[in-house]
This record gives C-alpha cells, structure tokens and sequence, in this order.
C-alpha cells in the first residue's frame, strides 16, 4: 500500500458561475503568458522594441496550436478515426492531445509571418523566446494532471501520482511523467538562459540549444510512458522524432558558431532610433527648465540695465552740477580778486 502520493484532481474542469474553466487550457494560457513576458525582457535586452514579442506571438500561437493538435491527431489517429470512434473528437482540443513536435514546427511558420511583416529575423526573436518556450512548456504539462494522461509506469515511490478509474485507464499509482517533464523543461530554461550569457548565442543557436537539451530530456521521459502510442523497432515513435531533431539542433549549433560567430548587432530596424528619440523626450523637460532660466536670468539682467544707466546717468548729472558750481564759485571769486 502507497501511504504517499501526488493525488490527482477530482475533475479537470472548475466553473466560475456559468464560465468553465479547464484546467488543461488554463495551463496553457497561463505558458503563453509566461512566454511573452519573459521573451520580451529577452528581446528588449537585446535592442528590441517593448511589444514586439506579443505582436509576434499572435501570429505564432494560433499556428502552434493547429500544428500540435495536428501532430496529436495525425500520430494518434486511431483515438479518432478507429472503430468505434467519433471524428468530430479530434477538434475537442480542451481534452488534451497536442504534441509539441507540431506546435514547435508550425508555430515557426506564424512566427516567421510576422517577423517578415516587422522586417525582424527569426532566429533572433526564436534566441530570446527560447526560455520562455521551455517555461511555457513546464505550465502545460500540468494541464496532463488535470486530465489525468501521459503517466508513466506503475509505481509506489512518494511521489508517484494517482490515477482514478476511468477511459483508457486503470486505478493506481504511476510515475508522474508530467511532473518530469515540467521540472526538465524549467532546468532546460535555466540552461539556456545561462549559456546566452556565458557563450553570447545568436543567429538562432539559443533556440537550437533549448530543442537539443529539450529532446534529451523528452526521449527518456518518453520511454517510461505507458499510453498507447505507434512503436518503429522497438521505441515509440516520440523517442525517435526526439533523436532526429535532437541530431538536427546539434548540427545547426556547429556550423551556425562557424559560420556566423557573435551575435546580431541590430535586431530590430528603427529600435536605436527610437531608443535615442525617447531619451531626447526625456531630456526636454530639464532642457526647457534650462531655457527658462536663462530666459529670466536674462529678463532681470535687463531690467537690472535700465537702472544701471538710470544710476548712472544720476551720478553724470550730479558730477555735472558739481562741476558747475565750483565754476560758478571761481567765477564768483574771480572779479573779487581782480577789485583786491
């Protein structure tokens, strides 16, 4: 008997008074959020503009969640198009099933869209969303605990997770793959977040680093899940799909550092500009305080002239009369000496 557990949640749905709220997409809105704050301090670090990683993101996030639940649907097809089975289940996306291999792939082609339409280059914003990708990943596998899927093996370690009865599955106690998964993909954020700093990534090789260190982790993981899934000698499908990109970052990491070394001095047209123009912005007030003062430093210099020259004028009219008195006295005396 497992005296300890992660216990699963009773339901994957909360409502607030008329409005349900599922918990899988909850997860996933709450990634996305994570995505674009942090990949848009990312960017701004980078020289970017404020904004331009949500303006991006909008086009991105549609197209990486038709491209996951594609690849669910297409991978896992016989949950769908089987005996037995409705078609029409395969739009019920709040139900789980998206698969990151689609969801990276065609989120690329929305990104790419509006990066064009910016004149931005993609593998400059993919670098400073790389982290927040991982994280965002890390929020949407809990959305799996709420539905109670992509478990792992049985097991009665502490921290194994209970699954209730239900479709497709039996009551127990199983290793909580989603939780490995969520705490891999913080430690792939964390990794690469690290080496942009150390190494000075770009040109894409921060986004190359986070699939490849991703992939690592996903092809263990993937190998100790029990849900039904398609086997190509021996291993599931995902724990191939993992090598073959896992192989594909790597290269892209070498012969991108051989070829385009450092980092992209400029990564969005018009953000210096700007940049210079807000701080002359911010410069105005305290330029017009200094123009204001010398304006009326100025004003009281010349008020201050007028009784200069007012001043002066008196001590000319009064130098004038004294000098016209003592005239006036030696004029008097001097008839005086002449009768002596």
């Amino acid at each position: 008997m497992n005296l300890a557990f992660i216990p699963s949640p009773s339901t994957g749905v909360l409502h607030l008074g008329p409005i349900p709220l599922r918990g899988y997409a909850f997860c996933i809105i709450i990634g996305v959020f994570v995505a674009v704050w942090l990949g848009n301090k990312r960017w701004v670090a980078r020289g970017g503009k404020p904004g331009t990683v949500a303006d991006i993101a909008v086009w991105a996030v549609p197209f990486g969640l038709v491209g996951g639940r594609l690849y669910h649907v297409i991978t896992d097809y016989q949950l769908y198009f089987g005996e037995g089975r409705d078609w029409v289940d395969a739009f019920k996306i709040w139900e789980g099933g998206l698969g990151i291999w689609g969801a990276i792939a065609l989120g690329a082609v929305g990104a790419w869209i509006g990066c064009r339409r910016r004149g931005i280059p993609l593998p400059a914003w993919a670098d400073a969303l790389a982290p927040g990708i991982a994280l965002a990943q890390a929020c949407g596998r809990w959305g799996n605990w709420f539905n109670q899927e992509l478990y792992g093996r049985a097991t009665d370690l502490p921290w194994a997770v209970e699954i209730t009865d239900g479709p497709n599955r039996v009551a127990g106690t199983y290793h909580p793959t989603f939780l490995y998964e969520s705490l891999w993909c913080i430690g792939v954020a964390l990794l690469v977040i690290w080496a942009d700093r150390r190494f000075t990534l770009g040109h894409g090789r921060a986004f190359a680093l986070y699939v490849a260190a991703y992939c690592v982790g996903r092809g263990w993981i993937e190998y100790m899940r029990v849900d039904e899934a398609h086997h190509i000698l021996g291993l599931r499908l995902n724990v191939w799909t993992s090598i073959v990109v896992f192989v594909l970052a790597v290269v892209y990491l070498v012969l991108s550092a051989k070829l385009r070394p450092g980092r992209e001095e400029i990564v969005e047209p018009g953000a210096d500009a700007d940049a210079v123009a807000g701080a002359k912005d911010g410069d105005t007030p305290a330029e017009d305080g200094k123009a204001k003062g010398a304006e009326a430093k100025g004003a009281a210099e010349a008020e201050a002239e007028p009784k200069d020259a007012k001043a002066e004028a008196a001590d000319g009219e009064t130098e004038a009369e004294g000098t016209a008195a003592g005239t006036g006295e030696d004029k008097a005396e001097a008839p005086g000496a002449k009768k002596l």
